[in-house]
């Protein structure tokens, strides 16, 4: 199969149709309108076999994954997802992998309502590159750099759930049947928290997605914003597979030091405390503060109002 049957066969015609793109799939370049008064995001991220997924890993979810990912990248900034294109490099054309990627692609495609509208394909190591881009309301983009002295400290959803899955896959840990397809679930199709984000534009100060674990994301926020933060670590939020899983010491260290959630992590100054559980309310995504920032420049972690030492899990995150 040659390129462009390729690209037909399992691209072209799933494509989101959307009456801001003038023109799509299949010149040298897409065209696109942007709406007035807005201000366009982009994001690009690549995914790579045996960096950043095992060789087995479904295709249908690789799919899904490559796509989640960036949008989790516009859920931080509160941008609207539009269009995206996709590079995936193959070292061979495998019909039945290439009908269950696109299939597991275009259904997250579809429900964000993002057009694919254009990309490239080529033969060498199975790769993956999925450039997103995004619109906001001009001068309204979420930052890690506006967090302030006082602002509280959020996060959305649970922690640590995709690193243990991933330790599950690697066969470092044991667990019950039931949180087993959980946990690697969440790993495989992380939801990017999208509505939230969008939701946070006018309250929050900063924010950030999770991709590396909260203890390496949250500095980039202290960095950028010149301050520092004390996360209570027994406010964490855990779901129950993880905690039944494994022990409680070693859940707190896997939601502090686990990548790959995708969740938000979030600073609200007080004055904006109160409409956020109005704002966030229709996105249906719980959030939990966590903690608080304060000067210095440094993040402190307290347990029992006593310092915190996490468990050293040794992760890789293939990244």
């Amino acid at each position: 199969m040659k390129e462009f049957q390729l690209i037909e066969s399992f691209f072209t015609g799933r494509a989101q149709s959307r009456k801001d793109v003038t023109l799509g799939i299949g010149d040298d370049c897409a065209i696109v309108q942007p709406a007035e008064n807005k201000s366009i995001a982009i994001s690009c991220d690549t995914l790579v076999e045996n960096v950043h997924f095992f060789p087995d890993m479904p295709a249908a979810d690789l799919g899904y994954k490559s796509l989640a990912v960036n949008l989790s990248d516009l859920a931080s900034m509160g941008a609207e997802p539009a269009w995206m294109t996709l590079a995936l490099t193959l070292p061979e054309v495998d019909e039945v992998w290439l009908a269950e990627f696109s299939s597991g692609l275009f259904d997250i495609a579809e429900y964000y309502g993002v057009a694919l509208v254009g990309g490239d394909t080529t033969r060498g190591p199975r790769s993956i590159t999925v450039t997103i881009n995004g619109q906001l309301p001009s001068d309204k983009g979420l930052t890690r750099s506006g967090a302030k002295n006082g602002d509280w400290l959020y996060v959305t959803g649970t922690l640590g759930d995709s690193a243990l899955g991933l330790d599950l896959l690697r066969d470092k840990v044991q667990a019950s049947t039931n949180d087993r397809a959980y946990l690697i679930n969440r790993h495989y199709r992380p939801t990017p928290r999208v509505l939230a984000g969008q939701s946070l534009r006018n309250i929050a100060s900063s924010a950030i997605d999770i991709s590396d674990g909260i203890m390496s994301d949250i500095q980039h926020v202290l960095n950028a914003s010149n301050v520092g933060a004390v996360i209570n670590v027994d406010s964490l939020p855990m779901s129950e597979p993880l905690k039944a899983t494994v022990s409680p010491e070693m859940a707190r260290s896997y939601a502090l030091t686990g990548g790959e959630d995708y969740e938000l992590l979030f600073t609200v100054p007080e004055a904006q405390k109160g409409m956020l559980e109005v704002a966030l309310a229709e996105s249906g995504v719980k959030f939990t503060q966590i903690g608080q920032i304060c000067t210095g420049g440094k993040l402190k972690l307290l347990s029992d109002n006593q310092p915190f030492e996490p468990i050293n899990l040794g992760f890789e995150h293939f990244n």
